[in-house]
């Protein structure tokens, strides 16, 4: 039977190479195999591998490749540990996923944390192969490794496993996932962060603990994860959607939500592979540098920082040739960026080939013409079944919002960016009064200050750094304004409007607070104000960012971080902290943040491209990424917003109820997540009121504020994000 499609070109930028000790791998594994009673021996009556099936998926040929510099050692181990992985997969295809058994699937993935101690020995005895592989090869691996690398090699192995339930729900309920739910997910469930995990084990050094949770680290695992993801899709599609039925992979989702046949689905999939890995190149070169003088990490940190980066392109490009050879996928056509195993080292043909191929999806990233003209658009055909509701404290708080404004010295600020008429016509205290109707007097005033800070606030950062050659001021500011956020005593004076704000703000919101809150609450506005550094970044280079990218940022650069902390703060002593850690929460959480900033960049798509010179608007990424017309990707955009939306309400429905049995939360715990939730569709009711009702986006409101810089502006005077009040409610304050 012919493939469903044919494989496109990939990225291959790095030329693949293969490690001496292979056969002795292959030798290894296969008598483990044998040990741990994978090969020939029946599980529930159902032999998940034979010898045959090893031989030809030769996963010591995929760690050979992946990691062509390990020790013979090294290579055994890490080579038993994908031969557990896969194996893992069969058997839960077989046993739990073929005749959907949802219960027997939990109870089994249950007990594997057992296995995974993260100090002290096993002490649970293995029922089956994969229990029994995974004791052994935890007892191998982690002495040699600290306590901070043992808890993240555990926490993405239970990621792993775990999310192999969410992979059988949605086939259970015949449920398809949009793209962004995708991509968060298959992050996970794929195990490519777990793979990063044994890149640190491979090079002997591990990442320094004190960097290992910043941005670019993470831009670099998840550029990583989602890059090897996106290729097994493309791949594996004939295997996993046409024989085992399977619903999770990106090339049947992009098929379904574009409306597109399959040929075109997988060449979209491939060009976000390709985004991604140009993501993980530029974070290497332009943000990794900085974070380890930022950090004055010492050469050896440097050095495993180094091996790091190195040992994941490696795994990208041995990942890649064995695809193309391995029996376990459909690679008929397949090109492989060494045809010749063990062949030249250097930047070859196929590399060049590549970097020519996907030079212009890279330079559409760098080539957006700020202030171009964009015609009037019509409202955004948005979904929105929840009811509006409004404080009648509104009118009063927006006056309080206004006369505190002018007392932190908005107004009169250098450079000045606000006039009162302005405030008053972005009439804040509606959006505030519309997220949470049921506030008090007091407890909108303190919304609408927030909003009214942080709208300052991002309106006033591209205007007074946004010009500058470098962000070292932008920084020395920032670093300021998180002096203002003291968890215990007072702050240094404030010097500027931007600082009094939020020093003031701060004060009268935590005063009340334990400890706890308010490092959950600072670490939240933390998120925030460097989320408007990125955004200084990418204006300087005037670069449209990867999609992934752009979404998972943009949940900061909203506030939404800030939203969600205040809004559990007045459930934080009902529902227990994990209970928001769980997927099921992060699902409900997410889905509602982006259909928000959706809406947002809808609304406010020709006041930020035409009038204020931005690159930051999903239409303008999914223009840039798609290559298609602004009324195409006006629908993609909405469609996605909508499909957010549906997902929150199927998490809410279906996913909710189960998570609440399965932990068995007592009734005041049910009452305050059931709470919870209905501040989030408040919330997501207010947002599009006032985006509706505001006096800012328009055609007569652009007209009002605007005025005579219709015209564009000179490409020298390229200006950042314009504020909170584009960006909706980025710092909604909701004390429940």
């Amino acid at each position: 039977m012919a493939q469903p499609f044919q494989l496109p070109e990939f990225y291959l930028p790095h030329p693949a190479r293969l490690n001496a000790n292979l056969d002795r791998a292959r030798a290894h594994t296969k008598a483990w195999a044998y040990e741990m009673d994978m090969i020939d021996v029946p599980q529930h009556g159902t032999v998940i591998w034979s010898e045959r099936d090893l031989d030809s998926h030769d996963y010591a040929l995929l760690c050979a490749y992946t990691h062509p510099d390990a020790s013979a050692a090294d290579l055994d181990l890490v080579t038993d540990w994908y031969v557990w992985v896969f194996y893992f997969d069969d058997h839960f295809v077989e046993l739990y996923k073929r005749n959907p058994d949802v219960a027997g699937a939990k109870a089994y993935l249950d007990r594997l944390p057992l296995f995974m101690p993260v100090d002290g020995a096993i002490t649970a005895e293995p029922t089956n192969p994969v229990e029994k592989g995974l004791a052994d090869l935890w007892t191998r691996t982690v002495g040699s490794h600290s306590p901070d690398w043992r808890r993240r090699f555990a926490d993405n192995t239970e990621h792993l496993l775990d999310e192999s339930m969410w992979e059988l729900l949605n086939i259970s309920e015949g449920r398809l996932a949009n793209p962004i739910e995708y991509v968060e997910m298959r992050r996970k469930v794929g195990g490519a962060p777990w793979s990063a995990n044994l890149v640190e084990h491979v090079t002997g050094m591990e990442v320094p603990a004190r960097i290992a949770l910043t941005r670019p680290m993470g831009v670099l695992r998840d550029t990583f994860a989602d890059a090897v993801h996106l290729r097994n899709d493309l791949f594996s599609y004939e295997r996993e959607v046409l024989d085992e039925g399977e619903l999770s992979n990106g090339v049947l989702v992009l098929e379904e939500f574009l409306d597109i046949p399959t040929q075109e689905a997988a060449e979209r999939v491939n060009d976000l592979l390709t985004s991604r890995l140009h993501q993980f190149e530029h974070t290497a070169v332009t943000e990794v540098p900085l974070l380890l003088d930022e950090h004055a990490v010492d050469p050896a940190g440097r050095l495993a920082v180094l091996a790091y980066v190195k040992g994941l392109q490696d795994w990208q490009s041995g990942g890649h040739e064995w695809h193309a050879r391995s029996s376990r996928y459909m690679n008929e056509g397949a090109v492989t960026a060494n045809p010749v195993l063990g062949g030249p080292t250097g930047l070859g043909t196929s590399a060049l080939r590549s970097l020519v191929a996907t030079a212009p999806q890279r330079l559409r990233g760098f080539s957006h013409v700020p202030f171009e003209e964009v015609p009037p658009l019509p409202e955004p055909a948005l979904d929105m079944p929840f009811e509006l509701a409004v404080s009648p404290h509104w009118a009063d708080a927006r006056e309080k919002s206004v006369a505190w404004a002018r007392e932190m010295g908005f107004f009169d600020d250098v450079p000045r960016v606000w006039t009162e008429d302005k405030l008053r016509d972005y009439d804040l205290a509606l959006c505030s009064a519309g997220i949470d109707p049921d506030a008090g007097a007091a407890e909108l005033e303190i919304n609408a200050l927030w909003l009214t800070w942080g709208t300052y606030g991002d309106d006033f950062y591209p205007v007074a750094f946004g010009r500058s050659p470098d962000l070292a001021v932008a920084k020395a500011a920032t670093d300021r304004l998180k002096q203002m956020m003291p968890l215990e005593g007072a702050p240094p004076p404030p010097v500027t409007p931007l600082e009094r704000g939020l020093a003031d703000v701060w004060q009268r919101t935590t005063a009340p607070m334990p400890l706890g809150n308010r490092q959950q609450l600072r670490h939240a506005l933390e998120l925030m104000l460097d989320s408007w550094l990125w955004e200084l970044k990418n204006q300087h280079e005037n670069r449209v960012p990867d999609p992934v990218d752009y979404v998972e940022m943009r949940r900061h650069t909203f506030g939404s971080e800030l939203t969600m902390s205040l809004a559990r703060l007045g459930h934080g002593r009902l529902v227990p902290e994990e209970v928001y850690r769980t997927r099921t929460i992060a699902n409900i959480e997410n889905s509602a943040m982006d259909y928000a900033i959706i809406l947002n960049d809808l609304f406010s798509y020709r006041k930020e491209i035409q009038f204020e010179g931005e690159v930051h608007n999903i239409v303008l990424v999914v223009r840039t990424f798609l290559d298609v017309g602004l009324d195409r990707a006006i629908q993609v955009a909405t469609d996605l917003a909508n499909a957010r939306l549906d997902q929150f309400r199927h998490s809410v429905a279906v996913e909710l109820p189960a998570l609440v049995e399965e932990l068995r939360l007592d009734q005041d715990a049910r009452a305050a997540l059931d709470a919870y939730v209905g501040e989030l569709r408040d919330w997501l009711a207010g947002i599009l009121n006032w985006h509706r009702n505001a006096v800012r986006y328009h055609d007569a409101d652009l007209a009002k504020h605007f005025g005579d810089r219709e015209v564009a502006f000179p490409s020298h005077a390229l200006r950042g994000p314009t504020g909170l009040g584009t960006k909706s409610a980025r710092v909604l304050v909701n004390n429940g």
